[in-house]
């Protein structure tokens, strides 16, 4: 599930150029916690905000540093470490109700506006549920190599519950050592040179622990979107890797078929196409914030009600 490995990133050393990581700050969430957070201006004070939200097992530059450059020319980019990866909340359990409620937490206290949610893969399926917990904070969604849910067969049933389980040994383990001394060696590593990229994709990888990612598992096992997919009222793009083994295209398909009005913008690679493939995603990945941006400056708000801006 995890959309990059520490052996893929090794295998791949050769296919990650060096682009400039944003600095980023521990932000605090009133009432749930700190978490680590970029935030890149963009071009002028009346950009949009695009949040940006991560695979499972990763981070929020770990997951989107080739595009944020290029994303941050035209508007305000953020990222986030969600619940229990890299210097995210930490807190007793791990929910994506949670994760959701903490995008809006972060988008008022940076008191961020025009926000165009984007997640990958589990980022993907957060970015479901903002909108759904908080639709009047989501002006645009881009939904990437994600899916409306996981529990399809038998086997999927097995693994998904069956690893949220086998990973509860591993909570004190993960607060106490692995989490703390990799989150710290990531923290350590953002003064970077060139030659340095894949030594710091490898610390964001291992600041997450693997109890975090066991239930992060199990709770997108339990998740289900397609009751209420169509009531999704805000331009929304997604994004398809068609060569994708974790989550088959035909299931990316399905959700934008389940959304009204959802663009789709294919990529001829696979679930890890954010980084190891970057140079096919970000075009991808830009064209549809492109198509979400420009279809929601057309659209006005009543409350929670989307309609055609009227003529000037």
């Amino acid at each position: 599930m995890p959309a990059l490995s520490p052996m893929g990133l090794v295998r791949s050393r050769v296919y990650m150029p060096w682009v400039p990581i944003p600095d980023g700050r521990m932000v605090e969430l009133p009432g749930r916690g700190s978490t680590y957070v970029t935030d890149t201006p963009g071009p002028s004070p009346d950009s949009s905000t695009v949040v940006l939200l991560h695979a499972l097992g990763c981070t929020g530059l770990l997951t989107w540093f080739p595009v944020i450059q290029r994303l941050a020319q035209k508007h305000r980019v953020v990222t986030l470490d969600q619940r229990w990866h890299g210097r995210g909340v930490k807190s007793a359990d791990f929910s994506l109700h949670d994760c959701a409620d903490d995008v809006a937490a972060l988008v008022d206290v940076l008191e961020l506006r025009d926000v165009i949610v984007a997640g990958y893969s589990m980022g993907g399926v957060v970015a479901q549920r903002v909108w759904r917990q908080h639709p009047d904070l989501v002006r645009g969604l881009v939904l990437c190599s994600t899916a409306d849910r996981f529990q399809l067969s038998a086997v999927e049933r097995l693994f998904f519950t069956g690893m949220g389980a086998s990973m509860l040994g591993l909570r004190e383990v993960s607060r106490s050592r692995t989490a703390t001394r990799a989150a710290r060696a990531a923290a350590a590593a953002v003064d970077l040179r060139p030659t340095d990229i894949q030594d710091w994709a490898l610390a964001e990888f291992r600041s997450t622990s693997p109890w975090a990612v066991g239930q992060a598992l199990a709770a997108l096992g339990r998740h289900h979107s397609r009751p209420w997919l169509g009531r999704i009222d805000v331009p929304t793009a997604v994004v398809v890797t068609t060569g994708d083994r974790v989550i088959p295209a035909e299931r990316q398909v399905g959700l934008a078929r389940s959304i009204r009005g959802a663009t789709m913008h294919e990529v001829d690679s696979g679930h890890a196409a954010c980084v190891l493939e970057s140079e096919k995603f970000v075009p991808a990945f830009l064209e549809a914030v492109a198509t979400v941006n420009a279809r929601s400056r057309d659209t006005f708000f009543w409350g929670d009600r989307a309609a055609p801006r009227p003529p000037v």
